[in-house]
């Protein structure tokens, strides 16, 4: 009996609030330590500091929300495997540089990536994405795999030249606050304006919220 429950409880689905968590945790807490350190506006080497301190708990945050998923779930998906790899080398060489500008092209380097993959996945007739998610709403076609792939390549290039964008005319913390109020509403949007599609293509009104709790990682 109790091994049944330990089962139940490994293999768990992630719920949507959780899996926000997840992606968005370590984030915040980037935003907490930096805030914390924060030096006056015109002193230069204690934004180097604060940039820091807050990219250290990052990776620490990033390593502790993928270990979470792990002991929550039972398992880690791939893109979040990527994703805490390329937050710990980047933020690697944010400390060992001194230059925030690394882990600002972070999210580039991720979008650019996802995008890429899921872009030429579609075009040799391959969603990647239905591997990633690991076929995560029942019932949708082929074709609505591949074209919910293409999607979200086109989404993901898209944020990696609004990323680009935002670092050349934003501060820094400006930038980090954009990540919660303006990368975290579009992805949604983008999620929700998939679902018409995929109903079209056999996903069940039952599943429809499945969409957006196995939505890919964006942090």
């Amino acid at each position: 009996m109790t091994e049944i429950k330990t089962e139940t409880v490994a293999g768990e689905k992630p719920t949507g609030w959780l899996n926000t968590l997840v992606d968005y945790g370590p984030l915040l807490v980037f935003l907490g330590v930096y805030k914390f350190y924060q030096p006056p506006e015109d002193s230069t080497f204690g934004e180097i500091a604060a940039v820091i301190y807050g990219t250290i708990a990052f990776m620490v945050a990033a390593v502790a929300a993928l270990a979470f998923s792990k002991w929550k779930f039972g398992k880690v998906s791939p893109m979040l495997i990527l994703s805490t790899t390329l937050i710990v080398s980047f933020g690697g060489l944010t400390i060992w540089l001194r230059d925030e500008r690394f882990i600002q092209f972070k999210p580039t380097a991720i979008y650019l990536l996802f995008g890429a993959v899921l872009f030429i996945g579609w075009l040799r007739g391959r969603a990647w994405l239905q591997v990633l998610l690991e076929a995560a709403f029942e019932g949708v076609t082929q074709e609505g795999w591949l074209k919910l792939s293409r999607n979200w390549g086109f989404f993901f290039l898209f944020l990696a030249v609004l990323n680009e964008l935002l670092v050349r005319t934003m501060s820094f913390e400006s930038w980090l606050w954009a990540k919660i109020w303006v990368f975290l509403p579009l992805t949604f949007l983008f999620t929700f304006s998939q679902i018409p599609m995929l109903l079209k293509h056999g996903l069940s009104l039952e599943d429809k919220n499945d969409v957006v709790e196995d939505e890919p990682p964006t942090a």
